[in-house]
């Protein structure tokens, strides 16, 4: 039986291509890992093994979190083999996760989201300045929206239905609609009507055809509006952050951001001091 780490793989993808989303990023891990292990019997893989290669990808400047999913690919390829098919493989690779610093996080202020979005609207793109507004106002991601059907919209009950195939962990969510989510929405079902009135996408050109890419319109957008050091994905950060300093819970900021666990939303505890003012406080009343 062989137990090389190309047939480890070949195996695994032919298994999980179709079961798994993840399919794309386990293809884009193993190039990096076929150019350390390729043709190695896993049966002789060692920890010191999965410690060079660790080392090798560090100093080719890959990040903490890159080597990381790498390594999870392949200990997950490992696992699948051993669980499904009682491969007898050795699983070096517990325990041997690599410490991720905290991420950045950059938000937006009031005056500069105002910014952002009045010059999205000065001639950018027909649909920039609705898909800002919302991402301010529903925190959703940039492929919840663009790949976003209009079946799936109720402008009636102020909601956006969110499938499993639609989100990224994979958990059904419904996304509610403030009245600025619900003005963009109403923005870009005007112009369906006038423009493509059988196309399904919401974010869609005037032949009908979906959006799929906003980045040089928004980079643009940026530039107008002095805003720097600032990405599409920084809009949910920014819903996220004002939901927080508002006073909002972090376990409603999790479902409404869609994180499988609150820990992912305990990023934005830190903009939220006075509810620590208010605990020890309590604390005071009670001695008293």
């Amino acid at each position: 039986m062989e137990y090389s780490f190309d047939y480890l793989f070949s195996e695994y993808l032919s298994a999980v291509r179709g079961e798994l989303r993840s399919v794309p990023r386990i293809e884009c891990a193993q190039v990096a890992l076929q150019r350390y292990f390729a043709g190695r019997d896993m049966l002789t893989l060692r920890r010191l093994d999965v410690t060079n290669y660790i080392q090798l990808r560090r100093r080719a400047g890959r990040s903490n979190s890159t080597v990381n999913r790498e390594i999870d690919v392949l200990s997950a390829a490992i696992n699948y083999a051993a669980h499904q098919w009682e491969w007898p493989l050795p699983n070096p690779t517990k325990g041997m996760s690599l410490k991720i610093p905290e991420g950045r996080l950059r938000w937006l202020t009031r005056d500069e989201a105002k910014r952002l979005t009045m010059a999205a609207d000065a001639g950018l793109n027909h649909c920039l300045a609705s898909f800002i507004q919302l991402a301010l106002n529903t925190g959703m991601r940039l492929n919840e929206m663009l790949k976003l059907e209009w079946h799936r919209v109720s402008l009636d009950e102020r909601r956006v239905q969110l499938d499993g195939i639609h989100t990224k962990n994979g958990k059904r969510r419904f996304i509610p609609l403030n009245r600025p989510a619900a003005a963009a929405l109403s923005e870009r079902y005007a112009f369906r009507i006038e423009h493509c009135p059988r196309s399904p996408w919401v974010f869609a050109w005037p032949d009908g055809r979906r959006v799929t890419r906003l980045y040089e319109q928004f980079q643009t957008a940026k530039k107008r509006a002095g805003i720097h050091d600032f990405r599409i994905h920084d809009l949910r950060h920014t819903f996220a952050s004002w939901l927080v300093s508002t006073g909002v819970p972090l376990t409603e900021v999790r479902d409404l951001l869609g994180h499988a666990s609150v820990r992912e939303t305990e990023r934005y505890a830190h903009l939220a001091p006075n509810r620590l003012f208010q605990a020890v406080e309590r604390l005071e009343l009670a001695t008293e």
